[in-house]
């Protein structure tokens, strides 16, 4: 699999397919690499942060996509890959010769995922990929905020270009998988648009049905309530009380059942309708006692709820530990790193053996620039003096040997 991508959406596929076992193969233009290896600081030893969590389990290639020995190296590689992963602006592969019904003549059971801000069609379509603007467009940054009458506010993770990057993975084992069955490989066309868009199934169904579009909630939920965040008296707390049940379970806990017979809170359509009043009554009540007490109260109920964590106190958590999400990995010039985990845990069926995990990132930390450029040339039928003669005239890098941890 060959990762011919930069940034975020193309690495964040790239990324999730290498930790289900995928050999992804990523090519860097010089001379600079990727452009999140500039994403400093924060870095560890020099080596950018933002990079080591994208392009883990990777092995890394570096050439000059501006020489045409280097497009024909890449196109060598493509002749042989299953996939090929970029992200790159609308026409700018077509332009240099590795665009889809070139690479798919020569390897017609090529899978190639093309990744780019509007898509391959439409009026936008010749507009580059940016997470900003395309949670502008995409109606996510009209719903996200804390209300009506203040300023536009984006989600805090950059997540259309998450979401896309999750969305081409889908499309790459999906296209895998129909290969199986016809022998030919297809074109995955998916964006940071669409992304967005798919982030508004609640809001969207609201606006088709006839209800307008939505605004701002800040944390509240557009179809039921209560569900959000209120402040105790030492932090914050998010309540999920979004049926008749768990209402019910709610206000017992807080020792109110007298608002089950308070005709503005009867039912969710009229908690909703006077959503502002039911969140001055329920803050009130949360306000009286601290977090860590509410949390134990409203689980002996049965009511979903749990704290507003930071990072820092989501990556220390147990449940993080228990889950493997942060993992170590082995970085050739660090030693060893910590990094995000598999997100997905795929095991085989106890049927069929013991159950173990079959996913993984191999143990391998992100590449430095041009680690692997002798290694893979050498197994894709390159002699060694050819890569010291590409290395020799700077059409590849060799970043290899002089990284290695000793």
């Amino acid at each position: 699999m060959v990762e011919l991508a930069h940034i975020m959406a193309g690495p964040v596929c790239g990324l999730m397919l290498a930790d289900l076992g995928a050999d992804v193969v990523k090519v860097e233009r010089l001379p600079a690499g990727d452009g999140s290896r500039g994403f400093v600081p924060p870095d560890v030893g020099g080596e950018s942060a933002a990079f080591m969590m994208l392009n883990r389990g990777k092995r890394g290639v570096a050439l000059d996509l501006r020489d045409p020995e280097g497009v024909e190296i890449v196109r060598r590689l493509l002749d042989d890959a299953d996939v090929v992963i970029e992200n790159f602006r609308v026409g700018t592969m077509d332009t240099i010769g590795l665009g889809w019904e070139t690479v798919s003549d020569a390897n017609p059971r090529l899978v190639y995922c093309q990744i780019t801000g509007f898509g391959r069609t439409g009026p936008l379509a010749h507009q580059g990929g940016f997470d900003l603007i395309a949670q502008g467009y995409s109606g996510l940054m009209s719903i996200t905020g804390e209300g009506p009458g203040r300023a536009p506010v984006k989600v805090g993770a950059p997540i259309t270009d998450i979401t896309a990057g999750l969305l081409g993975a889908l499309g790459v084992v999906s296209a895998l998988f129909q290969r199986e069955r016809t022998g030919r490989g297809s074109l995955v066309d998916t964006s940071l648009y669409e992304a967005g868009v798919a982030h508004t199934y609640w809001q969207s169904a609201i606006a088709l049905a006839g209800g307008g579009s939505s605004g701002p909630l800040g944390s509240a939920h557009p179809l039921s309530a209560p569900y959000q965040a209120f402040r105790t008296s030492d932090g914050w707390i998010n309540v999920g009380a979004s049926n008749e049940a768990t209402w019910r379970r709610l206000i017992d806990a807080l020792g109110r059942n007298d608002l089950a017979t308070d005709p503005r809170f009867s039912t969710n359509a009229d908690r909703m309708g006077n959503l502002e009043e039911l969140v001055d009554v329920l803050s009130r009540e949360f306000a009286s006692r601290g977090t860590e007490d509410w949390l134990t109260t409203l689980e002996v109920a049965g009511v979903p709820a749990g704290p507003v964590a930071s990072v820092g106190e989501m990556l220390e958590h147990p449940h993080t530990e228990a889950r493997e999400m942060v993992q170590k990995v082995r970085h050739a010039r660090l030693g060893t790193v910590r990094s995000l985990g598999v997100p997905v845990k795929v095991r085989e069926s106890a049927a069929r053996g013991s159950g173990d995990r079959v996913e993984g990132s191999h143990g391998r930390g992100a590449p430095v620039l041009g680690e692997h450029t002798r290694e893979v040339l050498l197994s894709g039928g390159w002699s060694a003096a050819e890569v010291s003669d590409l290395t020799e005239r700077g059409v590849v890098v060799d970043g290899g040997a002089q990284n290695r941890v000793r």
